[in-house]
């Protein structure tokens, strides 16, 4: 198993720069994510993972290759980590969403893992493909650090399996954010179990989980 995880958003497309919910709606990099990428590439060239994966979607295959360059490295495919499925709301803004279905999305809002999106995927189903995923990978490097190129809100799915950090807000996207974020892997790796909430005033550990919020 790695000793850490580098999780790296891929870059803005111009769906994210809208305030669009892109979910599984394949794109190509805006030109803000472009540079966001090499941006992120020139930080990792300094101090190389030992390997690079990326997620199938249009963003991350071209983050991955961006990045790659910069560090010398090939981006390897991986299967099963197709960005979280949102279904009808994909291509909308999340201003018309909160308008016109303000039940349904309250009720994602309060407990996510209790419903979807009107022919999207439930969370948990999407954390356990990604978990499986993470395994199949994990397996794969006994030790060092690797890196994995993921679309957003996929990447907050990613850090919470793996460090128990809350998922936040999975529809806010920051295009000024940082894309690269480092996890320590735990010897026993163990993802936490969907819908398990933390206690008040509790940080998050890689033993427990708190549900994500959806604030938007």
């Amino acid at each position: 198993m790695p000793d850490h995880l580098l999780v790296i958003r891929s870059g803005a497309t111009d769906y994210d720069l809208q305030g669009r919910i892109r979910g599984t709606l394949d794109m190509p990099l805006a030109a803000e994510g472009i540079a966001a990428a090499h941006r992120a590439g020139g930080r990792l060239a300094a101090d190389r993972p030992a390997a690079l994966y990326a997620a199938g979607s249009a963003c991350a295959i071209e983050t991955g290759r961006i990045i790659g360059l910069a560090c010398g490295l090939k981006p390897r495919r991986v299967a099963n980590l197709a960005n979280l499925d949102l279904g009808l709301w994909q291509g909308r803004l999340v201003d018309e969403i909160r308008e016109t279905q303000p039940r349904l999305r309250r009720q994602w809002q309060d407990n996510p893992w209790s419903v979807a999106p009107p022919e999207g995927e439930l969370l948990e189903d999407a954390c356990e493909r990604v978990e499986a995923a993470l395994e199949k990978l994990f397996k794969r490097h006994p030790t060092g650090r690797i890196a994995l190129v993921v679309p957003q809100p996929l990447d907050a799915i990613v850090c919470w399996l793996v460090s128990g950090r809350s998922m936040g807000d999975l529809w806010s996207f920051d295009a000024e954010a940082d894309l690269v974020d480092e996890l320590p892997v735990a010897a026993q790796w163990r993802p936490p179990q969907p819908g398990v909430a933390m206690p008040p005033a509790a940080g998050p550990s890689p033993a427990t989980s708190s549900q994500p919020s959806v604030s938007r």
